[in-house]
């Protein structure tokens, strides 16, 4: 009895030093809230652009992605992202630019292909703009297309029936779409897109999509000159 007693008494101690000497927090050192002294990662890390707007990360198999869509109106060298917000004129440009969706700032920033593509980088120092394998990685580990929009998709703003569980935690917002032959938005509380990397045509990229009918990962082109959402994986 008095064996087992001095055992526990050990085990018990033991526990309290072990949960004294952990110390959670932010550990990656690339992070704006990194803390030096944490030994025990929590999942609190944030992470700036160069405008100074802060994003969250979710590790999802292999990769780390940012938790919310890119808002940057500069280049990561510093150089000012042209917005091109109201008219036709979105339809007829070559060269990077962004618009906030509907003219509703709390709704996002949506950019066409050529600033994506721009070698000043849109993305964060340390973080990149998937590419059309990275994406089919995600899904994959997802369970496959077919199944994956469902846990990508967030709980709230899809019209219908569309809500998704989240389960990723990517929470994945419909944002629609700035259609390039018109200017205008499209698809708000319906679909959601994100540019890749990947050029499929002279004048298309491929792109992901999620729908408030399906619980699919789609893939499949739109004109550079879309207007789209864009979501950064760490390098």
């Amino acid at each position: 009895m008095k064996k087992s007693t001095l055992f526990m008494s050990f085990v018990f101690i033991g526990a309290l030093v072990m949960s004294s000497c952990t110390k959670r927090g932010c550990t990656d050192s690339t992070a704006t809230n990194f803390a030096e002294k944490a030994n025990s990662d929590d999942g609190s890390c944030k992470y700036s652009d160069v405008d100074g707007n802060l994003y969250g990360s979710k590790t999802i198999g292999s990769q780390i992605w940012m938790t919310e869509n890119l808002q940057v109106t500069k280049y990561q060298n510093g150089d000012v992202i042209p917005k091109s917000q109201f008219g036709t004129g979105w339809a007829t440009l070559t060269t990077g630019a962004w618009c906030y969706f509907m003219n509703d700032p709390n709704k996002g920033v949506l950019y066409n292909w050529y600033a994506v593509n721009d070698p000043r980088g849109l993305a964060p120092a340390g973080w990149k703009i998937p590419s059309d394998q990275v994406f089919t990685t995600l899904g994959d580990y997802l369970g496959g297309s077919e199944i994956a929009g469902k846990k990508m998709k967030s709980k709230t703003d899809w019209i219908g029936n569309g809500n998704g569980s989240d389960e990723s935690q990517f929470s994945g917002y419909p944002r629609g779409c700035r259609e390039f032959e018109s200017s205008v938005f499209c698809y708000s509380g319906v679909n959601a897109y994100w540019w890749t990397t990947t050029a499929s045509a002279t004048d298309s990229a491929y792109v992901r999509q999620l729908g408030y009918y399906h619980d699919k990962l789609l893939r499949y082109y739109r004109s550079k000159t879309d207007g789209l959402s864009v979501r950064c994986v760490k390098i």
